[in-house]
């Protein structure tokens, strides 16, 4: 009998091992990608058997795109950012996913699950200030403003994105009513005409790195920075702090490139990534909020309250409008890149 037993089980070995696959899954790289690694990659290997081939990539849509029309897709699983993941469901770049399959909608933050994705992460476009220079905290967006009460540079990003919703905000709009005065003519004269006030103060970023770096060397006073980079800041021991009123979150989503020939095992990653138990993994080193509300249960409590998730933060905060992006982002960064170069 013992001998049956260990040759069934020798078998059901066998056949799971001939049964393994290769799941390409491509991220934005960095230390996310090695957080991602050990949360998600290393952990679902272990549990099914089949193997992770991760890769990066800068969210190229055209890579996508070029491999599904041309019927040559090897990327299996995929994160993008909100916007990039209406447009490429829409043009049919995405395969659809059954919610059923990942979980109860009410397990997660509103917007985790959609037609074409499953977001991994909340991040947020937040204030960021060096405590060790200011005197007095600022509290928000009309206080980046007030160059008269806080001399000095500003930092922000190099893009119309988030810049003019911040723009509004500092010019008295109420947070619910930014897309709405952002959708016209008029709305968008009034943010690049705030805009120009602050324009001399101005100092632009485009890489991820360097908010924090224009703070610590006291190039800016204040800056727009991702929230996952601030924490990483303080966790090397810089007294960088953040201010969330204002704040401007978003959800990065896990995607299935059309043409998949890993989708089941694709979706299984998406469902696994999505757990708890792997989320608490990545939010605790990356601090990006988790989308699976469980997740929070499993954090040190200290944490929790830091994160651009935790009630508190979030409700002070905007949803990024990632409709209005899709329709008008074109158009936008035109004008604001002209706008720039004046």
């Amino acid at each position: 009998m013992k001998k049956t037993a260990i040759g069934a089980m020798l078998i059901a070995a066998l056949a799971s091992n001939a049964m393994a696959s290769e799941l390409t899954v491509i991220s934005f790289g960095g230390t996310s990608k090695k957080v991602q690694t050990d949360a998600f990659y290393r952990p679902f290997e272990k549990a099914t058997g089949n193997k992770v081939l991760a890769g990066e990539y800068n969210g190229e849509m055209g890579m996508i795109k070029a491999m599904v029309d041309t019927k040559s897709v090897n990327w299996d699983v995929v994160q993008v950012e909100g916007p990039e993941l209406l447009r490429g469901c829409d043009e049919g770049m995405f395969e659809q996913l059954a919610p059923a399959l990942i979980g109860n909608p009410e397990s997660f933050v509103p917007g985790t699950l959609s037609d074409c994705g499953a977001g991994l992460l909340v991040w947020s476009m937040a204030m960021a200030y060096n405590a060790d220079k200011l005197k007095v905290a600022p509290t928000g967006w009309k206080d980046f403003w007030d160059t008269n009460k806080y001399p000095g540079k500003r930092g922000l990003r190099k893009g119309a994105k988030y810049t003019l919703e911040i723009a509004l905000i500092a010019d008295g709009v109420p947070h619910e009513d930014i897309y709405k005065v952002l959708s016209t003519r008029e709305g968008v004269d009034r943010a690049f005409r705030k805009l120009d006030e602050l324009k001399p103060h101005l100092q632009w970023w485009e890489a991820g790195a360097q908010p924090m770096q224009f703070l610590a060397s006291g190039d800016v006073v204040m800056s727009t920075a991702f929230n996952g980079r601030v924490f990483s800041a303080q966790q090397e021991g810089a007294n960088m702090q953040v201010v969330w009123n204002g704040s401007i979150y978003a959800i990065d989503s896990w995607a299935i490139p059309k043409g998949s020939k890993n989708k089941e095992i694709a979706e299984q990653f998406i469902e696994f990534a999505l757990r708890p138990e792997n989320q608490k993994i990545h939010t605790e080193r990356l601090s990006y909020g988790s989308t699976n509300l469980k997740t929070v249960s499993l954090l040190d409590p200290k944490l929790a309250a830091q994160l651009n998730t935790a009630p508190q933060n979030l409700n002070s905060a905007v949803p990024m409008d990632n409709v209005f992006w899709v329709d008008n982002g074109e158009e936008l960064e035109q004008r604001f890149n002209s706008w720039v170069a004046k």
